[in-house]
């Protein structure tokens, strides 16, 4: 029998000192970190801001050379409070550490974009809530599919690169009335470009329902007078076959199916680059000319004639139309190259 058990508090994990919510938004404390965010810090912080949540893996495959340097520094960006953290409760194993904007980081790009703090739609309650939404695990795997094609373009024999990305809440502020897609992006390879709006199907709507999503995209076609593809991504091989026969039946039933150039492409399709979304995957939806192969994403805008062609300089706000006001400003995909080392550090 144990007569001098350890106290609870003794056997949790050390948890790094950090300065309370009011501490950290003062002029003082965003004054002292002016000296010691690098640029990579301040495009993170406006990463976390735009898409909720990236974990561990993917702030290291799409802004450092290393797990063991993004922990270093993601330590130190938690002690500042520029981002939080959590892990989720996963049945088996350990779940990756999950990061949040946080509120230095939150007042830290609302000076940047000449706004007030105060004003910002953000609210670190909700910043941090998102560790109990039901829909984690699909915003999750949604950004899943973008950092993979933005580590794509960090590789140094990259054909492509990913120019835009836009999250589920910023396409809703743009054509929420219309559609909500999870997400819009925009790939430039060999002096072409090529946009879409990304479905992530998690497996959890039936085959018709996600189908009966077409005509949302056909009417913003047809209001904007552009025709922007939509790409969908499934879990599986089998359920990409479900979900095309339900697309095919869902654009029979429109006035010009063109306006709704379609592709479909699983999370387990192999073809030597399972998690490139880039690679030749890419499956479109046209029962009069089908393709003979899965197509690379650059491929997808050359299959489709009847898209707007697009300049590599044409910003997505003018190609896809919508009203471009946001809070603030959208980052660029790509990380800023690291600040170099001070002299003797």
């Amino acid at each position: 029998m144990i007569t001098n058990p350890t106290p609870q508090r003794a056997l949790r994990g050390h948890r790094p000192e950090r300065p309370g919510q009011r501490p950290a938004t003062t002029g003082e404390f965003i004054a002292q970190l002016a000296q010691h965010l690098t640029d990579r810090d301040r495009w993170l912080a406006r990463m976390l801001y735009e898409h909720k949540v990236l974990t561990t893996h993917q702030i290291t495959e799409i802004a450092f050379p290393s797990a063991r340097a993004a922990n270093s520094r993601l330590l130190q960006l938690y002690k500042w409070r520029l981002v939080d953290r959590f892990q989720p409760f996963i049945t088996s194993g350990t779940a990756p550490m999950h990061y949040v904007l946080d509120v230095a980081g939150a007042t830290v790009l609302a000076r940047e974009d000449g706004l007030d703090p105060r004003t910002l739609n953000f609210r670190h309650e909700r910043s941090i809530g998102i560790a109990h939404s039901l829909r984690l695990a699909h915003t999750v795997e949604t950004n899943a599919f973008f950092t993979a094609l933005i580590a794509s373009s960090r590789t140094p024999k990259a054909s492509g690169q990913l120019t835009t990305w836009w999250s589920e809440a910023r396409c809703g502020t743009h054509f929420g009335d219309i559609v909500r897609p999870d997400g819009y992006g925009r790939w430039h390879e060999q002096h072409t470009a090529f946009e879409w709006f990304l479905e992530f199907d998690f497996g959890t709507e039936r085959p018709d329902r996600v189908g009966a999503k077409l005509p949302g995209y056909a009417k913003l076609a047809a209001t904007t007078g552009i025709t922007t593809p939509l790409l969908i991504w499934v879990p599986t091989v089998r359920r990409e076959a479900r979900i095309r026969r339900a697309l095919v039946a869902a654009l029979g039933t429109l006035d010009d199916p063109s306006l709704v150039p379609v592709a479909t492409s699983s999370a387990d399709f192999h073809d030597g680059q399972q998690h490139d979304p880039s690679a030749a995957r890419w499956q479109p939806l046209d029962s009069q000319q089908p393709a003979p192969r899965r197509l690379r994403l650059a491929e997808l805008g050359n299959f489709w004639p009847q898209l707007t062609p697009l300049s590599s300089a044409s910003s997505p706000s003018t190609t896809v139309g919508g009203d471009p006001s946001h809070d603030l400003t959208a980052p660029h995909p790509l990380a800023p190259r690291p600040t170099p080392r001070r002299p003797g550090r």
